[in-house]
């Protein structure tokens, strides 16, 4: 527990914490625009891209060594 001497700390300590819970605030929704981004379809068929390109590029080689 802290003991303020004066109330000018105590204004600036209410400021400090204002400040943070801002930042904080921020820092969430820009967490939620990187999920809200992550699931959206396009990026979806994006991963499956990727993915199906690998899987083919594996069979393809299975081919040429045999």
């Amino acid at each position: 527990m802290k003991i303020y001497e004066n109330e000018e700390s105590i204004e600036r300590e209410l400021k400090v914490l204002d400040l943070e819970r801002q930042i904080a605030w921020e820092e969430i929704k820009a967490v939620k625009e990187e999920y809200k981004e992550d699931f959206r379809p396009y990026n979806w068929i994006q991963t499956g891209v990727k993915l199906l390109s690998k899987y083919g590029a594996m069979i393809l080689l299975k081919k040429i060594i045999k």
